[in-house]
């Protein structure tokens, strides 16, 4: 007989993110039954002692209000840009319709 499998068999994802994803969780399932059946590499328990400091989760923090930042700089840049662009109709209805011609602005 074969080797019996633990873990069910999915088909393969359709994207590497999709992959990357299934086999993290499958090394992260491997990695929780080392550690309930006492089997762990003394890497496995750095890594996930690690995961547990203080430093670790303030690491984290700023890592995701860099995030937040960087969100909120890309939404005001957009913002920016839609503005000028309604700032400039704007002035090209006034054009039109104080009945300015376009000529005396184009030199």
């Amino acid at each position: 007989m074969g080797k019996r499998k633990d873990f069910p068999v999915d088909p393969p994802g359709r994207t590497p993110e999709a992959r990357e994803n299934q086999m993290i969780a499958l090394a992260m399932d491997e990695a929780e039954k080392r550690l309930r059946d006492g089997t762990a590499s003394s890497q496995i328990l750095t890594h996930y002692l690690k995961l547990a400091t203080v430093k670790e989760r303030k690491e984290l923090e700023i890592l995701e209000a860099k995030k937040r930042l960087y969100n909120a700089k890309a939404e005001a840049y957009d913002a920016s840009k839609k503005s000028e662009e309604l700032y400039e109709k704007v002035l090209e209805a006034m054009k039109i319709y104080s009945g300015v011609d376009e000529e005396f602005y184009d030199d």
